[in-house]
């Protein structure tokens, strides 16, 4: 199996309602077979003589081996792209590169893991769970929303995972509240070793810090701030550039497709997307008077 990714014609299987969301299955076996839990897929809408040129980048919820390899995509139908998408039928087919991007690092040994999942980004969670029970790893979801509406695979958390706890904003599903609330708690109860986020910016960045409160690792998937800035899904555009720090504590401008989308938490300047801070390598510098500057 190659980790090289592929360009492919992929046939559409079916588009279904869930939620809030639309969930989009497609036959594409060579993209099914090199697939890791955290990578992605570009897809290219509007057709084939279509002026809309920048792809769509989404997370896979789940690949099978029916049809020879299928892929499964979950996203909200927002803008005039994902509403191409979701207005496709089966035996449709759709110019899909992938996959793409950084994947989870998978634990050698069995850990107890926790899954903290948020929105359609959410849906990737499933997959890494996959690979986790496989491994023997104790998997524990939390699983967030709006609403019950906007919440994702709940049922399918509590079938595999050794808990599940969900939260809504409104309380119409779960507990009320955010993973703020509830996740320091969550993490006393299942004794986890690491955690890991898929969904909304602002649930990574409340993931990462309190799993630093705790001492735990956390990796995590920024696509939603790829889907947000990204445009061409393999690296050369550099339009998802955000800053994180290395182990040497210095901050580098990194892509979002290609040196992520998984990223290990505590290193992603969550204060500081969507800017150069003045402090990243090479990042341009305003000259001062005494330095030649002009007034």
């Amino acid at each position: 199996m190659s980790d090289t990714p592929v360009q492919t014609s992929a046939t559409v299987l079916t588009v279904r309602q869930v939620q809030d969301y639309r969930a989009m299955t497609l036959v594409a076996p060579a993209i099914a077979e090199r697939f890791r839990p955290g990578q992605f897929v570009a897809l290219a809408v509007g057709g084939e003589h279509t002026s809309r040129l920048v792809r769509r980048c989404i997370g896979v919820h789940e690949v099978k081996s029916d049809y020879g390899g299928t892929v499964e995509l979950v996203f909200a139908d927002t803008e005039p792209g994902t509403a191409w998408l979701a207005g496709r039928r089966s035996r449709d087919q759709i110019d899909l590169l992938g996959p793409l991007g950084r994947p989870f690092r998978l634990p050698r040994d069995p850990v107890t893991c926790l899954l903290v999942g948020g929105g359609p980004g959410g849906a990737a969670v499933f997959a890494l769970a996959d690979s986790l029970l496989r491994r023997g790893c104790r998997v524990h979801f939390v699983l967030a929303g709006a609403s019950a509406r906007q919440v994702f695979g709940s049922r399918m958390a509590q079938r595999i995972g050794d808990s599940s706890t969900v939260v809504t904003e409104d309380g119409s599903m779960g507990e009320r509240g955010t993973v703020r609330d509830v996740l320091p708690r969550v993490i006393e109860e299942t004794g986890a070793d690491v955690v890991y986020g898929c969904g909304p910016t602002s649930l990574l960045r409340s993931v990462t810090q309190i799993a630093g409160d705790f001492g735990l690792p956390s990796q995590v998937s920024v696509e939603e701030f790829l889907q947000q800035t990204g445009a061409c899904g393999i690296g050369v555009c550099m339009t998802c550039m955000l800053p994180v720090h290395g182990e040497d504590g210095v901050t580098r401008m990194v892509r979002a497709c290609a040196d992520g989308p998984v990223l290990r938490g505590d290193r992603v300047r969550w204060g500081d997307l969507g800017t150069i801070p003045f402090d990243a390598l090479g990042a341009p510098r305003v000259l001062s008077v005494s330095e030649g500057g002009s007034q």
